[in-house]
């Protein structure tokens, strides 16, 4: 006789192992800033003003998420891994300066980013709309990374994909399920 199935079967990739598998593949791809191999001079500058945007986007994420977090203290247990995911990867790309991780207790609210020029003054009033402000700058800057392949050497576009795939599953923890 065959098992019951589950009443709330539910289809996708969980949470928790999706949650697992974002460190193990930042580093199965080498989060260091090593060379790629190609070139020095004209290309290897372009590669370092990539990573150095990276940097700076990811940093302006963690505002994000201080600013959430600050404005919806219930939300803290659900968006702490995620923004430590965040502060992860600045620190790959070669920041992690503003991203330290204490400031999610105090975020600065005169540290300004290219990625979110005031992340404080745009956190909605309900955990809804404050979850889905996270998730479309987690999707936002998935695109942008996804995109920036094209043009990047082989190291960097392994920890651009990496990162942007992590963004993403970000995307869906943020918008699905129960915290």
């Amino acid at each position: 006789m065959p098992f019951p199935s589950s009443p709330r079967a539910r289809s996708g990739p969980r949470r928790r192992s999706l949650l697992a598998v974002a460190p193990a593949a930042l580093a199965l791809t080498g989060c260091t800033g090593g060379d790629s191999g190609g070139p020095a001079g004209e290309d290897s500058s372009a590669a370092d003003r990539a990573r150095a945007r990276a940097a700076r986007d990811s940093e302006g994420l963690v505002e994000r998420y201080d600013a959430v977090i600050a404005a919806r203290p219930g939300l803290a247990g659900r968006l702490g891994p995620l923004r430590e995911e965040v502060v992860r990867h600045a620190r790959a790309f070669g920041g992690g300066r503003k991203a330290s991780p204490s400031a999610s207790s105090s975020p600065s609210p005169s540290v300004t980013s290219s990625a979110s020029p005031s992340p404080s003054a745009t956190v909605p009033g309900n955990d809804k709309d404050a979850l889905a402000g996270l998730a479309a700058a987690e999707r936002e800057l998935a695109d942008r990374r996804t995109k920036a392949l094209v043009g990047a050497p082989g190291e960097l576009a392994r920890l651009l994909a990496s990162v942007a795939a992590a963004g993403a599953a970000h995307v869906y923890l943020l918008t699905e399920g129960d915290a």
